[in-house]
């Protein structure tokens, strides 16, 4: 697509038509040679400090995250604010695409024109983020979404992405899950900024809510801030006014500590430093399909003839990107 159709494409999404949102999604997605025009010409939209509140979503498979998401924009949508909904699902190792089955549980929302939902995979990231997970997210703010919920299986490298992407993590867990807060209890301090247990019915529910209690009340922050633990019956709608209020309430710490924009900050800087990472390491992969001395290296290292540390620097040594 040329940049005079980007440019339009970009300018009907911003007036806002949803079917150039969803193109332009799309384009995000498949990585195509005019992202950087289409991000360029967000960007004076983007930067005008309007920005939309980026909730994240994730725990174990089978804690009732979509259930969750579900119910919380309902919410979110009686108070009159528009929402932005990333599923993100493991890749399928067959077909390359996400399994999609939990969002049949966010059909009701479809038919509103103040909710858009995209599904999307991880694309290789181990349970984790894909990179232009966070382009949707600029889209989904420049067309002006009140709230963006990112929802993925938190699993593998996803807790980390998820936190260096949104502006709050929610960590859903369920009374099952008392030998995984074990296991995690090194580093999940460092991924909550709320915890939730849902699935509160069920036997176990009253212990692991002591025990995260505890945890938190351990390693409450310097400010004095004490990460809230709620529990939630998300199926029948229980606890959501008090998960939002929650959210909310972190938010507005976050704003008036700067906490904020300096997470942003540092999310723009990640963000930028992923983006190289993954644009070299593509550039130099293909470069290996065509240049017969690097296939020679990859060959040495693959017969052990070469340590791969080696033929990595000789790699990097001969290696001049070209500008595009």
């Amino acid at each position: 697509m040329k940049t005079s159709n980007v440019g339009e494409l970009v300018d009907r999404m911003l007036a806002g038509d949803q079917r150039s949102l969803a193109r332009l999604i799309s384009r995000v997605e498949q990585d195509r040679a005019d992202v950087p025009a289409i991000m360029q010409r967000l960007y004076p939209v983007l930067g005008k400090g309007t920005n939309a509140f980026c909730i994240g979503i994730t725990g174990p498979p089978g804690a009732g995250k979509s259930t969750v998401t579900d119910k919380l924009t309902a919410h979110v949508r009686q108070l009159g604010m528009t929402v932005g909904i990333i599923a993100v699902d493991p890749t399928s190792p067959f077909s390359g695409g996400a399994v999609l089955g939990d969002r049949i549980r966010m059909q009701q929302h479809y038919l509103d024109d103040g909710v858009f939902i995209r599904s999307m995979a991880t694309r290789g990231r181990h349970g984790g983020l894909s990179h232009t997970a966070k382009g949707v997210i600029k889209l989904l703010d420049a067309f002006g979404k009140d709230i963006i919920i990112v929802e993925t299986v938190g699993v593998g490298q996803t807790e980390l992405d998820i936190v260096e992407t949104t502006d709050t993590t929610v960590v859903i867990l369920v009374p099952e899950a008392g030998d995984t807060v074990q296991a995690m209890k090194a580093g999940i301090m460092e991924i909550a900024d709320l915890f939730v247990v849902n699935k509160a019915d069920r036997d176990g529910a009253d212990r692991m809510l002591m025990d995260l209690r505890m945890l938190v009340h351990m390693n409450t922050e310097a400010d004095g801030w004490e990460i809230p633990v709620l529990a939630t019956q998300a199926h029948v709608n229980v606890g959501m006014t008090e998960l939002y209020e929650a959210i909310e309430q972190h938010h507005t710490r976050l704003r008036e500590t700067g906490q904020l924009a300096e997470r942003r900050r540092a999310h723009r800087r990640r963000e930028l430093l992923e983006l190289l990472q993954h644009r070299l390491l593509t550039s130099i992969l293909e470069r290996m399909d065509h240049d017969p001395d690097l296939h020679t290296l990859v060959e040495q290292v693959q017969d052990a003839a070469l340590d791969p540390y080696t033929a990595a620097q000789q790699i990097l040594a001969s290696y001049t990107p070209s500008v595009s």
